[in-house]
């Protein structure tokens, strides 16, 4: 989803020589990726690749999560730098912050807490792939950074129930109960949690942005300035759905972290600016799935 959305705004930027993510290699083949970087030698790379999911997810495939992650990001990091890669942006993840990190999050609570139990193994792969990024620019000068989005949602999102993030999840649970007739949807955890989440398109201009204007060295927050709460999410999705139905909670599934609202001060204050309110951004991504389930139905 998000390196697709990257593609579309650098060909909209004017950019031509561009290697799109139906090129690449299999990430997880150390020799794959290394003939990849040999033969086409690009100049900047933004790395968005690596297994991600919801709360489900990461209860579910920790080991999974985990090892992706850590793989494809010493395959990529490792190959960018010896096949001559000036430049590189590697997107990690909010999990990456302490559990009871201050809010808003500020790059400097990176590894000064424990992290969220539901997804350790991933954000501790992500947490490496930060810090080679940054082993590499200290030991070899080479500009590669690192980005910690908020959670990114629109087209191209991943909609299976059990691997989906929140909007994802709730968009097809609320689709699925509005055509079944059925009369409630039950959502995981309280509802109390506050998330902030930031349009596809929105955080891959913020990545080119990034790549254009941010200098190498601390990781940088890409986020919009504000979050919702679990509950306030769901009651906007059901009116962009149109589901009329009751939304029960099921307070015995975990919450996961209280509050993840990023400090995204640098990047404001740099210029960028997002461009999608909360409610456009459901909008579209529920037009993309509907459009998505009906060509499905008819092909």
């Amino acid at each position: 989803m998000i390196g697709a959305s990257i593609v579309r705004n650098l060909h909209c930027e004017g950019y031509s020589d561009i290697i799109g993510t139906v090129d690449q290699p299999d990430l997880t083949n150390a020799a794959e990726v290394g003939e990849f970087f040999r033969c086409e030698r690009p100049e900047c790379v933004f790395f968005v690749a690596g297994k991600s999911g919801g709360i489900v997810a990461n209860i579910k495939s920790p080991a999974t999560l985990m090892l992706d992650n850590l793989v494809t990001a010493c395959n990529v990091i490792d190959n960018a730098y010896r096949y001559g890669a000036k430049r590189l942006l590697y997107l990690a993840s909010s999990c990456c912050y302490p559990r009871l990190c201050p809010q808003p999050m500020s790059t400097e609570s990176l590894m000064k807490g424990q992290l969220e139990a539901t997804n350790e193994a991933y954000a501790t792969a992500k947490l490496a792939g930060i810090k080679l990024c940054q082993a590499y620019h200290d030991q070899y000068g080479v500009d590669y950074m690192s980005a910690i989005p908020a959670s990114a949602y629109g087209p191209g999102d991943d909609f299976d129930l059990e691997d989906s993030h929140v909007i994802a999840a709730l968009i097809r649970k609320m689709h699925e109960a509005k055509t079944l007739g059925a009369s409630s949807v039950e959502i995981w955890g309280s509802g109390s949690p506050r998330r902030e989440f930031i349009f596809v398109d929105d955080l891959a201009r913020a990545c080119v942005f990034t790549m254009s204007h941010y200098e190498a060295g601390a990781p940088i927050n890409l986020g919009v300035g504000w979050d919702v709460s679990i509950r306030e999410l769901a009651e906007l999705i059901r009116d962009v759905v149109g589901y009329e139905g009751v939304l029960t909670f099921d307070t015995s599934k975990p919450d996961g972290v209280a509050a993840k609202l990023l400090d995204s001060s640098v990047l404001a204050e740099m210029g960028w600016v997002p461009q999608t309110s909360l409610w456009s951004g459901l909008e579209a991504t529920y037009a993309w799935y509907l459009r998505t389930i009906r060509s499905l139905s008819h092909g």
